[in-house]
């Protein structure tokens, strides 16, 4: 899987301040593990991935590695769907370097469920490449590991209360930070960029990476879409993992559409025809609430709206240059 978005890092690079902000925090964080390194503090206990294939959790997954690890589940209807569809976003921005360089690794927290046979569909589902694996096992095991990575609270009643699980790490160094699914991918992507070097011992600028660009006076519209919808979904440039949402606005009833982006997993529980209808036909991937208050739903909509009069007027103007250039032909 090659890098769909090459740029000369040694030439093209731009880092946003919220990039500055990450690296900061990544290296004055100190070495959550230094000096507890290895199987005896991690622990080895044996994980299934959705192969069959039996990993031994330190030996396997993390020995002398750069990981990232996130805990789900694939029965969430909260964050788990839109940080898989994140990170998907995430191993395409990384392309080849996956399963080489980076190691990308999702852990189940619902070992009873979540079988190697129902995580490999779900991997389907979200249209995951190789070098990124989904892994299951004992229950207590993984409570174990979470413990080992700061990723569990004693406090949790309930499987779906579990907090957002996603942590990028390098063992060999022992340093380690907690990140969200809302993280611009570009964001994550820096910050193991940062860590491949050290791994690797190889200056990493002349790389092919994503590149991370300011975008100013984005308005609150826009950083919405980004940071909740832009993994799934595109405006005019087709289906995703969920559909093309150009003209959405528009083709929905208002009134249906609020609700939807509010409360989809509700209306998914009650049926609603028009829910079923596109969650039967995106290979059943839920739409993820993710928990919009009022006033996002209209920043949201409206943007959705100014986007899709964009697109359109960007349309028109193509057209009517290649109606020109035709006509200059002819003449």
């Amino acid at each position: 899987m090659n890098n769909p978005y090459p740029i000369n890092i040694k030439t093209g690079w731009r880092r946003t301040a919220s990039v500055l902000m990450l690296a900061s925090a990544l290296f004055a964080m100190p070495a959550l593990y230094a000096g507890q390194r290895g199987a005896s503090y991690f622990g080895n206990a044996p994980l299934t991935n959705q192969d069959g294939k039996i990993l031994h959790f330190y030996d396997d997954v993390l020995k002398g590695k750069v990981v990232s690890i996130n805990f789900m589940f694939t029965n969430c209807g909260y964050s788990c769907p839109l940080e898989t569809a994140k990170l998907r976003h995430l191993q395409k921005m990384l392309g080849d370097h996956v399963g080489k360089d980076v190691f990308m690794y999702s852990i189940t927290v619902d070992p009873d469920r979540d079988t190697p046979e129902v995580l490999k569909e779900y991997m389907e589902k979200y249209r995951v490449g190789p070098g990124w694996q989904f892994l299951t096992g004992k229950e207590s095991d993984i409570k174990m590991i979470r413990k080992r990575l700061d990723m569990y609270r004693e406090s949790e009643s309930d499987i779906t209360e579990h907090n957002v699980n996603y942590i990028i790490g390098n063992e060999k160094t022992g340093q380690w930070l907690k990140r969200t699914p809302f993280d611009a991918p570009e964001t994550l992507v820096t910050a193991l960029v940062d860590r491949l070097q050290t791994v690797s011992g190889r200056a990493q600028r002349g790389g092919n990476y994503a590149a991370v660009r300011a975008k100013p006076n984005i308005t609150k519209g826009e950083d919405l879409f980004r940071s909740r919808c832009s993994a799934c979904h595109t405006v005019g440039a087709g289906d995703e993992i969920g559909p093309d949402l150009l003209g959405v606005a528009d083709r929905r009833d208002r009134l249906w559409l609020i609700r939807w982006l509010k409360e989809p997993d509700v209306m998914l529980r009650e049926k609603d025809p028009v829910a079923m209808a596109l969650f039967n036909r995106y290979k059943q991937v839920a739409m993820p609430n993710v928990k919009l208050i009022d006033s996002d739903i209209q920043h949201l909509i409206t943007y959705l709206q100014n986007e899709t009069r964009r697109v359109h007027a960007r349309s028109l103007g193509r057209q009517t240059h290649l109606e020109t250039l035709s006509g200059q032909v002819l003449r």
